[in-house]
């Protein structure tokens, strides 16, 4: 690269950064906007439904109970211990599949809005997981159920959910734009991540514990999304998390992050062609 191209080129880097930061902070001021399309999402989901939401709650009691009496069998293990760590592993894993298997057409699913309309497109990520966190809000009662019944010791840790919930919230909005930008770019993308998702809730923490495995502990943590469940069912146990998972999450966080918000300033002004 020639002495005189690397202004321009510089420049053109950080125009890309700009753009994406400035698309992500418009969207963040209008997050009312993206909560009232994800409870609009909601309600037409369940509308004229006797129970509405809390078929989704139901449901999840009902894999509660047989998973936790058929794997406490399996397993040998103490339903006590076994049960609340399911429960949670079991709703944080909903919370974060749901998430993901969505993320690849959210921005085809809008494209009316983003073909005629000038809106930030960050708000169409945040609507998909502001939909999945009032779901994980209505799940969160049967865990609240599980714990209160089966450990209702109080813990000061339990207050680390907050900061692991943030992390983990911070760590999908950039998952979710990345893969909703190849999603629109490659339209099989969405059945990959389709094949590929069932395949992770065995490699991941959610029935078992890694303290439980005899081997290949060291392959668990190489899935990303054992330090997501790992950052909040923790936590809800009584427990401090290790320190490594901060560690990872904090930094797959930050490099997510600025890796993110680059592509999508670079390539926001292509994805009103793709979708």
């Amino acid at each position: 690269m020639k002495a005189a191209e690397v202004p321009g080129f510089l420049g053109a880097q950080r125009q890309a950064f700009r753009d994406g930061f400035s698309d992500i902070a418009q969207g963040l001021q209008r997050l009312s906007m993206a909560f009232f399309f994800a409870w609009g999402d909601t309600k037409a989901r369940y509308r004229r439904s006797v129970l509405g939401p809390f078929w989704m709650v139901l449901s999840t009691a009902v894999s509660v109970a047989g998973l936790g009496f058929l794997w406490s069998m399996l397993l040998k293990d103490d339903p006590i211990k076994l049960v609340p760590s399911l429960t949670v592993g079991l709703v944080v894993w909903q919370f974060i599949s749901g998430c993901i298997l969505e993320a690849p057409t959210v921005f085809s699913r809008n494209a009316h809005f983003i073909r005629n309309i000038k809106i930030p497109f960050f708000i169409f990520p945040m609507q998909l997981v502001m939909r999945q966190l009032i779901n994980f809000g209505h799940n969160a009662v049967v865990v609240l159920v599980v714990v209160i019944y089966f450990a209702p010791t109080l813990h000061l840790n339990q207050l680390l959910v907050i900061p692991g919930l943030l992390l983990v919230l911070g760590n999908l909005c950039w998952i979710i734009v990345l893969i909703a930008m190849l999603g629109s770019r490659f339209r099989d993308f969405e059945q990959i991540i389709g094949a590929v998702m069932p395949l992770m809730f065995f490699l991941s923490p959610v029935i078992y514990r890694p303290s439980q495995l005899s081997f290949g502990q060291q392959i668990v943590w190489l899935n990303p999304f054992s330090y997501f469940i790992t950052l909040i069912r923790d936590p809800i146990s009584g427990n401090v998390p290790p320190i490594f998972v901060y560690q990872v999450a904090i930094v797959a966080l930050l490099v997510g992050t600025v890796f993110t918000v680059y592509q999508f300033g670079k390539q926001r002004k292509n994805i009103s062609f793709w979708v």
